[in-house]
């Protein structure tokens, strides 16, 4: 399984599935954590689009959720949404 850091970017491969132990070869951080999950959403209460998930308090250590789901952790999608918005802007904006 190969996963990119949400903290610092650097792609780690792993033999299987992300345990709660696993941390980034780059920056030390640990990799099953909310803030590296799919389902995570800072704007849904309780951070998690999941409703069934048991509340994590802190969301970048290492954690037991059953629902977990490896994703391409908070930074990539801020990246994501912050090159979405320029494109946007790009094509909208008038040229002069």
């Amino acid at each position: 399984m190969r996963v990119t850091c949400y903290s610092c970017g650097v792609e780690n491969e792993f033999p299987g599935p992300l345990g709660r132990r696993d941390h980034c070869s780059g920056c030390g951080t640990d990799l099953r954590c909310c803030l590296q999950c799919k389902v995570y959403d800072p704007d849904a209460t309780p951070e998690c689009r999941e409703q069934s998930a048991e509340l994590q308090r802190d969301r970048n250590q290492g954690n037991f959720c059953e629902f977990f789901m490896p994703g391409p952790g908070r930074k990539k999608l801020d990246r994501d949404a912050e090159s979405a918005k320029a494109a946007f802007e790009a094509l909208f904006s008038k040229k002069k």
